[in-house]
């Protein structure tokens, strides 16, 4: 079993930056996929970044403005986000496989104002 805690949503202006972390209470492998969703109200929960060992991929979206990364030695996976605009206020998730199972965090709310 693993528990994801997210954190570091919030409010902020369009234009404006925010970084969101995951934590992991064990440590995730590098070859374990991992990354953040995002749900708007009445929409979908879509992929927004992914990382597996060095390997990124992004939602065309988000490219440019957002940068998702991970540190081995703390088991913390983060999403620097620059740039914000409105349509990017969401629930974020923090996610990760292992084999068939999904692990995911409990969210953090993100609201970009224009």
């Amino acid at each position: 079993q693993v528990q994801l805690v997210e954190s570091g949503g919030g409010l902020v202006q369009a234009g404006g930056s925010l970084r969101l972390s995951c934590t992991a209470s064990r440590t995730i492998f590098r070859d374990r996929p991992m990354g953040w969703y995002r749900q708007a109200p009445g929409k979908r929960r879509e992929l927004v970044a992914s990382i597996i060992g060095a390997s990124t991929n992004y939602v065309d979206s988000v490219l440019g403005r957002f940068t998702i990364s991970r540190d081995y030695t703390k088991n913390i996976m983060a999403l620097q986000m620059n740039n914000l605009k409105p349509e990017d206020t969401a629930v974020y998730y923090c996610h990760l496989r292992v084999l068939r199972t999904d692990y995911w965090g409990q969210g953090t709310q993100v609201t970009v104002s224009s």
